[in-house]
């Protein structure tokens, strides 16, 4: 029962960090969007350290920092540096945007956090752990579809639109769930959020040279190279100046015992 409550808690966690996150999307531009949600990296790093008690080094915090930056130039829009677009967006709205996003980062920190705690203090396999997780988060996913789409569901009804196409991505959807609680569960989060940044660079590499639908801009290559520079930065380990052990030789110790007795 226990175990439950904690799986609730989580389930609850995301679907109040899904509404943020649309909250946000309805009152900020795509580039303000894309670059504050980056700071979910930073906020995830916090609660590992004061979650988990996890170390981590002023190298590696420079790491995170760098990550951070990377990503949201990786994935700040093409068009954000045009000066003639006007967003109608008031102060007011733009306001309330921010702290949702940044509402989101938190939640998004937290939940994550407290997930890698409940896998790697699971009494129970991961495949159980992960059909409590996705059993309770149908309950918050149809919450959100009776919120936000429920005409549209009447209408044309809930499977309208699923072509093969569409099921190939729930299928690589539910796998790339697997494997990220595999890899928080024997890893961490931070790394899986290293794992993440460099997976979008690698989709933007293969949108690039196979489906021709990308080319990288100046700030895409910028922030690529920070998100590089950022993962060797984090797992460089300076080397410790080991203290040199002088153990005695047999002879020595003979005559050490032998001046003891005398």
């Amino acid at each position: 029962m226990k175990r439950l409550k904690l799986v609730c808690l989580h389930c609850f966690m995301l679907v109040i960090q899904n509404n943020l996150l649309f909250l946000s999307l309805s009152k900020l531009d795509a580039a303000t969007y894309q670059v504050t949600y980056q700071l979910k990296i930073l906020t995830t790093a916090f609660f590992s350290v004061t979650m988990l008690n996890k170390k981590l080094n002023i190298l590696k915090w420079i790491a995170l920092l760098l990550l951070t930056g990377g990503v949201a130039l990786v994935q700040l829009p093409k068009n954000s540096s045009k000066p003639n677009i006007v967003y109608d967006h008031n102060s007011s709205d733009r306001l309330i945007g921010l702290f949702a996003i940044l509402a989101a980062c938190f939640s998004s920190g937290f939940a994550g956090v407290y997930l890698e705690r409940i896998l790697k203090t699971a009494s129970v396999q991961l495949w159980t752990q992960n059909l409590l997780l996705s059993f309770f988060s149908i309950f918050g996913a149809f919450a959100m579809t009776w919120i936000y789409d429920w005409e549209q569901v009447k209408l044309w009804g809930f499977f309208h639109g699923y072509n093969t196409t569409i099921w190939i991505v729930v299928a690589l959807q539910a796998y790339g769930g697997l494997v990220i609680a595999l890899v928080v569960k024997y890893a961490d989060n931070i790394l899986k959020g290293f794992a993440v940044s460099l997976s979008i660079l690698l989709s933007s590499f293969i949108s690039w040279g196979l489906l021709n639908d990308f080319v990288p801009s100046f700030t895409f290559v910028l922030g690529a190279s920070i998100v590089i520079l950022s993962t060797f930065l984090y797992g460089f380990e300076p080397q410790r100046q080991q203290q040199k052990i002088i153990t005695p030789s047999s002879s020595e110790i003979k005559l050490q015992i032998s001046k003891s007795l005398n």
